[in-house]
């Protein structure tokens, strides 16, 4: 589902590269929990991962497809249909209400919209469905998300991600918020979503107590030759 081969990222100005990846295969349908401290790369591979960036150098693939390749317009399409991405930040619209956070892929995606009605019957069913397996009670869903605590936030960002049945789900540090009554029971309800969809879970955080849940574990150290040049030096 997705491969990196060779891959070398700088930020402008910047003297060395901060990413040196020879290689990183994560299987479609698995789970990997990424870890490693603040500052060392984690959130910028997540942009790599989702095409968000893109690398000076190497190869990183989603379904067969270089980012790289693809001009901008392209590249934001292939987001739209198979990635669903919570942000640490959530960066859920304020203005609008949940209901409409939840639906914003399913607008930029006639993919995500089509999956969404097969499963549900219609995309605003499909949201009131994921709302209601995250948590967040239906009379909230006509609430502006910025009226929301951020657990709540959370929760939506969550249903708006898996949305659409995305094939590769990127989560950033979504539980960094959260006491651990809701984180864990964020977890539950994430990782059964994607297992229910077979999307792949990339999942970033610095908290290593949340690993054992994942079909795999990796530190970003051990695979980022960046961080062992930076330091040896």
């Amino acid at each position: 589902m997705i491969e990196i081969e060779n891959l070398r990222f700088a930020w402008p100005r910047a003297e060395s590269d901060c990413l040196a990846i020879d290689r990183l295969s994560i299987a479609a349908g698995s789970t990997l929990f990424l870890y490693g401290p603040s500052g060392s790369g984690k959130s910028t591979l997540l942009g790599l991962l989702a095409g968000v960036l893109v690398a000076r150098q190497g190869r990183v693939g989603v379904l067969d497809t270089d980012w790289s390749s693809l001009s901008g317009a392209r590249r934001d399409a292939l987001r739209a249909d198979h990635v669903g991405y919570i942000f640490q930040q959530f960066n859920l619209l304020p203005y609008l209400n949940v209901i409409d956070n939840v639906l914003l892929p399913c607008r930029f995606s006639r993919l995500r919209h089509e999956r969404a009605v097969r499963r549900s019957g219609s995309v605003q069913a499909d949201a009131g469905a994921l709302l209601a397996h995250v948590g967040l009670a239906a009379e909230l869903w006509r609430r502006k998300a910025a009226e929301l605590s951020v657990g709540q936030q959370q929760r939506v960002a969550a249903a708006r991600a898996l949305i659409g049945a995305p094939e590769i789900v990127i989560a950033d540090e979504p539980t960094s918020a959260l006491d651990a009554p809701l984180r864990d029971g964020f977890m539950d309800v994430l990782l059964r979503e994607c297992r229910t969809a077979g999307s792949t879970l990339v999942f970033v955080s610095h908290d290593e107590r949340l690993a054992s849940r994942f079909d795999a574990q990796r530190s970003l150290a051990s695979i980022n030759r960046a961080a062992v040049h930076e330091a040896a030096a």
